[in-house]
């Protein structure tokens, strides 16, 4: 069974990043990929969860509003909010992102 997807599009907002005790880097981002004609085009919004050297490269890189692709797995996660009620979410656990466009997009600073 294989379980891998390729997300390409545009950073939602600026990363979020948490850093544990244990050591370890958590990012979160979010991409909007469009869909459809000109007519008609609808905005897909995948909300992406990146680890250890990937997460720190993504939140010293990585903008709102630049281009990306990122390679990950998808995962639902499950939780029962403070109303008792059973919640869930997809979200694509990256294993890799690479930054598409040129240098002039990811300046240094």
């Amino acid at each position: 069974m294989i379980n891998s997807v390729v997300i390409v599009g545009r950073v939602g907002q600026d990363p979020e990043m948490r850093y544990f005790e244990s050591g370890k880097v958590k990012t979160t981002i979010s991409i909007a990929v469009n869909r459809g004609s000109k007519n008609n085009e609808k905005t897909d919004w995948f909300r992406i969860e990146l680890w250890d050297k990937q997460a720190e490269l993504t939140g010293e890189y990585v903008k709102k509003g630049r281009l990306v692709a990122v390679e990950g797995r998808l995962d639902l996660n499950q939780w029962t909010d403070m109303d008792g009620n059973k919640r869930e979410t997809y979200l694509v656990k990256g294993t890799n992102i690479r930054f598409l466009g040129g240098k002039s997009d990811y300046p240094s600073e």
